[in-house]
């Protein structure tokens, strides 16, 4: 259809620009789009849950969290290498979201909301609370990034990391795409649609959701990692209110159930953020009226305004 041949366009010329993007800028440029491509994973698990099963989420954090705090105590208290610790990072976060599912997956609509907002505050108290764990409202400090001896490059360079980061996104938008696409995101989509007519069809349907969950946080979690080797320390506030809010807008904002919707979100929350942080210190009433008016004149989101606005190939 003309819809998809425009929207594989848009694909190929956004991964044509994210290759030669970091040749064209500073260092400090670069830093922030790999920011955004992070981001961009992390908001992509929300978007799972939110724009595919119907469940908005501001317990996202959590798992971020997790995923950072676990390659960094196993990197630098235990001695495990990157690659072991890298992926225990994101199963221990996958494992928190099991858990965390069984009690949030009891709710639905703001009273999901509520519930995973408590549980990621219960996760922001342990890292804020555990100084000898967590090293406390002091942070984490010193996560070096991976060195990785079968590249001849040092990812402390900020254009390599930047296209190490970009190898993970491309990833997960395919595994991501995979999923939504399969017989089991449209059973998903059927959930949100209609839970009760997908259960009389033989669904169960809260194992559909609880298996989103769950996947939902392992994509938080790669974020973490990733996040915490970007920076270089990591901060209790990561498993705070604020970075779920934040996903939660990029999903909002890029579009709900689309692929691309939580980068382009990313991309624009990071951007304005950034921007207007430089002029005021409410830099958080600039995101806000940003949302106002992506909300007013595009609903669906960004993207999905865009693929409304996309012609379609007229039929006989």
């Amino acid at each position: 259809m003309m819809r998809g041949r425009w929207s594989l366009l848009g694909i190929l010329a956004a991964l044509a620009l994210a290759l030669v993007a970091p040749g064209l800028l500073e260092p400090y440029f670069v830093g922030i789009l790999t920011r955004v491509l992070i981001f961009a994973i992390f908001a992509m698990g929300l978007n799972l849950i939110m724009g595919y099963t119907g469940l908005p989420s501001l317990g996202q954090a959590a798992y971020l969290a997790t995923g950072a705090y676990t390659v960094g105590i196993l990197v630098k208290k235990v001695g495990i290498g990157f690659l072991p610790a890298s992926v225990a990072g994101v199963g221990m976060a996958g494992l928190l979201a099991a858990a965390f599912g069984l009690i949030a997956l009891r709710a639905r609509g703001a009273s999901f909301l509520m519930i995973t907002l408590a549980l990621t505050q219960a996760v922001w108290a342990i890292a804020f609370t555990w100084r000898s764990l967590t090293g406390g409202d002091d942070g984490f400090p010193s996560v070096g990034r991976p060195d990785l001896g079968f590249l001849p490059w040092s990812l402390t360079d900020t254009r390599v990391f930047y296209y190490f980061v970009l190898v993970f996104l491309v990833l997960a938008v395919a595994v991501f795409y995979t999923i939504v696409r399969s017989p089991y995101g449209l059973a998903l989509q059927g959930t949100r649609d209609n839970e009760l007519r997908m259960r009389s069809l033989g669904y169960n349907t809260w194992m559909l959701q609880y298996v989103a969950f769950i996947i939902a946080a392992l994509f938080a979690g790669l974020a973490g990692v990733l996040y915490a080797f970007h920076v270089g320390a990591i901060a209790p506030g990561w498993a705070g209110v604020t970075p779920s809010a934040e996903a939660l807008l990029m999903v909002i904002i890029g579009g709900p159930g689309t692929v691309v919707g939580p980068l382009v979100g990313a991309g624009m929350i990071i951007s304005v953020s950034e921007v207007a942080n430089i002029f005021t210190q409410r830099w958080m009433m600039v995101l806000g009226a940003t949302y106002i008016v992506v909300i007013l004149f595009a609903p669906d989101g960004i993207v999905g305004r865009l693929k409304r606005l996309m012609p379609r190939r007229q039929t006989a």
